[in-house]
């Protein structure tokens, strides 16, 4: 175990989905949902998609997502498949189905009392992560949460460039996606790859470190 990469940080960016959040609980029953909608308007065609393939999703913002997903759907058509993807994932959260990974409150709170800067950074949008928020307190934890739908749905990546100079550093990037890889490498900090998460172990490969499972984040920092 390499322990001495990480050297010195005082700011840690967490990743939402995938990374504190086991979303695909919420996300996967949305999705189908969204998608029934567009074969029943003739814009798609039936398919029956499995937990990993919708997963694959978690991660991008809204406009990355459709422009891979489905580029050529009319943008009224996507942006009502979008409401109805907010709208069933808040359906699944009243049903009590949104979970964190096992260990996370564990781990915010360890390097909460540790005196880290937390700051919760997402591609998510604005009632995403207000509802997240609300629901699991993460106000308790974090310092900051900063979301795309905050930042006229930019990229983290975009995002952290505008806003680190906020927080002292060294930083270091926690994350499942090659979003957060990029994210730390466009900004020039550490990054942590969360291999439990959505993202296949190519996508970080380029990681400072990579963890199995939460707990082991306490081993870096």
């Amino acid at each position: 175990m390499e322990t001495n990469k990480l050297n010195d940080i005082k700011t840690i960016y967490f990743d939402y989905d995938g990374t504190l959040h086991d979303s695909i609980k919420i996300y996967a029953p949305a999705f189908r949902k969204a998608y029934e909608y567009l074969v029943s308007i003739n814009k798609a065609e039936p398919k029956e998609f499995t937990d990993n393939e919708i997963a694959k999703w978690l991660g991008y913002t809204d406009n990355e997502m459709w422009d891979v997903f489905m580029k050529d759907l009319e943008v009224q058509y996507r942006k009502h498949a979008e409401e109805i993807i907010i709208e069933e994932m808040d359906v699944q959260i009243h049903k009590g189905n949104a979970r964190l990974f096992e260990d996370i409150t564990i781990v915010l709170k360890e390097l909460k009392k540790k005196g880290y800067v937390l700051v919760f950074l997402s591609n998510c949008g604005k009632e995403y992560m207000e509802g997240a928020d609300k629901i699991f307190n993460l106000n308790c934890y974090f310092d900051d949460m900063v979301c795309s739908g905050i930042y006229d749905n930019k990229p983290k990546h975009e995002i952290l460039y505008e806003i680190k100079n906020k927080y002292p550093l060294n930083q270091v990037m926690i994350g499942d996606r090659f979003h957060d890889i990029k994210t730390a490498q466009y900004n020039n900090i550490y990054s942590m790859f969360c291999e439990y998460g959505y993202g296949d172990a190519v996508e970080g490969r380029d990681g400072t470190v990579r963890i199995k499972k939460p707990i082991e984040i306490l081993n870096y920092l």
